[in-house]
């Protein structure tokens, strides 16, 4: 089987209503609107610590995951996938938001370090590796806290999206569930490029 027949797609969030629409749920919110494009179902999946949908496009298989086990704890959902399915990390794909990255900018690396994010430390942790594709989307930088010269990182991360930023999101969740709709063994260099040098029209 080659390694994009079935795609498995992780988009990483905290589950429940009050983390809905937050910047640091975008894995979630993408994954929805993909599942919503194929009017797809949602259902739980407790041995792999994740909400789950499936549907098939042009005879590839779409698994699509949302851990429920909070963001920092990401990698026991992730683990468990890749048990339970017995696939190679390298099969992996991970939709993680980013404060270093601009609204309006994608990242997509084949490996790498966490770079911050909690649940990519956490599934580099369970994995023993770096090695997977991750897809990183821009919330932008947090604001400063006035008279204390750091970040208020927590409260950018899980504060929602504004209505203006959501414009945004919806040109960006089109061009990556178009990217990976497109994904197959033979155009990875050309996908990769095609969202790193997305523009937000």
């Amino acid at each position: 089987m080659s390694k994009f027949k079935e795609k498995f797609i992780v988009g990483l969030g905290n589950p429940g209503k009050r983390y809905l629409n937050n910047r640091h749920n975008i894995g979630f919110l993408l994954l929805k609107k993909f599942i919503e494009k194929y009017s797809s179902k949602i259902i739980s999946k407790n041995k792999l610590k994740c909400d789950y949908s499936e549907f098939t496009l042009n005879e590839c298989i779409y698994r699509l995951f949302m851990p429920t086990t909070f963001m920092n704890n990401s990698g026991e959902a992730v683990r468990a996938i890749a048990d339970w399915f017995k696939i190679d990390k390298d099969k992996l794909i991970i939709i993680v938001d980013d404060i270093d990255i601009p609204l309006g900018k994608i990242r997509l690396r084949k490996k790498g370090g966490s770079g911050g994010h909690n649940g990519l430390k956490s599934i580099i942790s369970h994995l023993n590796s770096e090695e997977f594709l991750r897809i990183r989307i821009g919330i932008g930088t947090p604001p400063v806290l006035e008279n204390e010269k750091k970040y208020n990182t927590v409260s950018h991360v899980l504060g929602d999206f504004s209505s203006t930023e959501k414009l945004v999101l919806e040109k960006i969740f089109n061009q990556v569930i178009k990217s990976l709709e497109n994904l197959n063994e033979n155009n990875e260099s050309s996908i990769i490029s095609e969202l790193n040098s997305f523009k937000n029209p």
